[in-house]
């Protein structure tokens, strides 16, 4: 019986390497600029071109990010933009909801999942326009706004449980609207909150053989060599240039998920 990492594994050519290369590169710049894990890219990268299957892509992604996101965190500490007590709260709350997620997947309907999330990240994108962060702006971790990070944190994991989406595509913009950090703190902040989970996620990965360890390794120190990049650049721009272009990328992100809950409404329809 082949095991998940042997199912769909491009052969070690130099084609295989160099678009390894290429997608880090690209993801971790991405990661850096907006505080996410780059999985949005890398995995429909490793799909369509190096012909991985969706759940090794995944766990592979996974696995690049681990490096991706301590680079970032590092970027962003440098010019005091990571809240370290609340990533730590968030990623609790993850890790917890990352197994709820894992339970429910099974028991919930993906096609309504992503409707719902779509629906979500488009009322993200029009606050984007509306709510323009603060860079002056403290972020004091309180007794009331702690809890709420745990249970941001235990949404955010679920999510992520049931549909595969990175915690930085929620957890940056709900610490800018509903926490009134500055942009920079929630990226820092995004990208610390990912390193214990992406790590737990991908021991478990691991063990299922889930993870092409070659392709996350290369990805994943490609990434690195932009990842700084990324956040020095996001350092530069105004806040409203930033929430511009995140807002597009939550467009790209949202068009992405609603061409897969398309495709799966057509192949799950019946014939006549």
């Amino acid at each position: 019986m082949a095991t998940a990492s042997s199912r769909t594994r491009a052969p070690r050519t130099a084609t295989f390497f160099v678009t390894c290369i290429a997608i880090g590169l690209a993801a971790g710049l991405l990661s850096g600029l907006f505080g996410v894990g780059g999985g949005t890219v890398i995995v429909p990268f490793l799909v369509l071109i190096l012909k991985f299957d969706q759940r090794l892509a995944s766990g592979t992604s996974l696995g690049a990010i681990i490096p991706t996101a301590m680079v970032g965190v590092i970027s962003y500490a440098v010019h005091g933009s990571v809240a370290w007590i609340a990533a730590i709260l968030l990623a609790i709350g993850a890790v917890v909801g990352a197994q709820i997620g894992t339970w429910l997947l099974p028991r919930v309907s993906q096609s309504i999942l992503r409707w719902a999330f779509i629906a979500f990240l488009v009322i993200v994108i029009v606050s984007l326009f509306l709510v323009i962060p603060s860079r002056a702006a403290p972020f004091e971790v309180t007794w009331w706004n702690g809890a709420a990070l745990v249970v941001v944190g235990v949404l955010t994991g679920t999510l992520s449980g049931l549909i595969g989406v990175g915690g930085g595509i929620v957890v940056v913009p709900v610490l800018m609207m509903m926490f009134g950090t500055s942009d920079l703190v929630a990226k820092g902040t995004s990208l610390l909150m990912m390193i214990p989970t992406a790590i737990s996620g991908t021991i478990g990965n691991v063990r299922r053989g889930n993870v092409d360890l070659v392709a996350a390794t290369t990805v994943g120190l490609a990434a690195c060599l932009t990842t700084a990049l990324g956040a020095w650049i996001a350092t530069l721009l105004d806040p409203l240039v930033s929430n511009i272009l995140f807002a597009c990328f939550l467009v790209f992100i949202a068009t992405q998920m609603a061409v897969t809950a398309l495709r799966a409404r057509t192949s799950s329809a019946p014939s006549v």
